[in-house]
């Protein structure tokens, strides 16, 4: 059974996110990115999932290898906004070539530019960013791929900028992703960028995958980094400490949640992780107190917040930490 969590959608706006299912469609491509929504529509998350194909009246499709997809929906008929994610997984290489079929599927890709235009966010995974470069949505903007095609990605689209060891990037609404797993962290960041870092990293647990990137991608939330371990005692003690930065706490007040000894935990805590306890709470403190500056709360406030005595204290804490102070992070 799955235990109650702290999180609240009531007042959270609906996301529809439709997965496109191009003929011999990669499974993982298009079923990796859709369970991680699926998971969060378990939690609660208004979310809706739809699949249509690349053509506008063919309500079946076939994967690649062989599973076959029944009453798909047409993208004729699906009503998008501005903040709904449109998913195009990879395809069988031979397609991507095949101009016969990019001139079958030119209503698609006129329907993806104006979604995008509307606000729509367009995500590829794998060799899906053929589809999105035919569309045009690539031209200027930097994109990834399948390792294997990064250089026929670069012939047939000049205009697109191709970027390599990348695991997904994203530009002005348009996600890429280099594929396979790749396109399931691709969901998860975006898990985090609609619903905030903590209800990423419970998704992600959930789903026992964690967030990785490559080193030229943005920094990963300290919700998310040092979560990717199998450790569940440690794991508890994580969540714990991100819900309750304002508890003064021990280690042996930390220890009695998972039933050892203060000793023992710190241990378990470094050896799994890499840093102590209160190197993690410190970088906790970081990334709450900077989330807290830019929505303009009171000095004082994100202080307490964080569970640190005084405004001093904070100042000196993201000067070690950000090389920043309060008045730098404030708009």
């Amino acid at each position: 059974m799955r235990t109650p969590v702290k999180f609240d959608f009531s007042q959270t706006p609906p996301v529809t996110a439709v997965f496109v299912i191009p003929p011999r469609v990669h499974l993982l491509d298009m079923s990796g990115p859709a369970h991680i929504f699926y998971e969060a529509s378990d939690f609660g998350v208004p979310i809706r999932l739809a699949f249509t194909s690349t053509y506008a009246r063919v309500s079946e499709e076939t994967s690649s290898s062989g599973l076959a997809f029944a009453h798909l929906e047409s993208f004729e008929g699906l009503e998008l906004q501005e903040g709904d994610l449109i998913f195009v997984p990879g395809l069988e290489s031979h397609y991507l070539t095949d101009t016969a079929f990019y001139d079958s599927i030119q209503p698609f890709l006129a329907w993806l530019v104006h979604q995008h235009a509307k606000g729509v966010k367009v995500c590829s995974v794998c060799t899906g960013a053929f589809l999105v470069a035919e569309a045009g949505l690539l031209d200027h903007r930097q994109t990834t791929t399948h390792w294997k095609f990064q250089q026929l990605l670069k012939d047939r689209y000049a205009n697109a900028e191709v970027l390599t060891n990348r695991l997904f990037v994203f530009q002005e609404g348009i996600y890429s992703s280099a594929g396979v797993t790749s396109g399931i962290d691709m969901a998860l960041f975006m898990l985090e960028e609609l619903y905030g870092s903590n209800f990423a990293a419970r998704v992600a647990r959930e789903v026992v995958i964690y967030m990785r990137r490559g080193v030229e991608d943005p920094q990963l939330s300290i919700f998310l980094q040092y979560r990717n371990h199998l450790e569940d005692r440690v794991h508890k003690i994580q969540e714990w400490l991100s819900h309750n930065l304002d508890k003064k706490h021990t280690a042996d007040q930390l220890a009695e949640r998972i039933h050892t000894s203060g000793r023992n935990l710190t241990r378990l805590f470094k050896d799994t992780t890499g840093i102590t306890i209160g190197q993690y709470v410190e970088k906790l403190r970081v990334e709450h107190a900077l989330h807290l500056l830019r929505e303009n709360e009171k000095v004082e406030t994100v202080a307490r917040s964080c569970g640190l005595q005084s405004t001093n204290q904070l100042r000196s804490l993201l000067r070690k930490h950000a090389g920043l102070l309060p008045s730098d992070v404030m708009s």
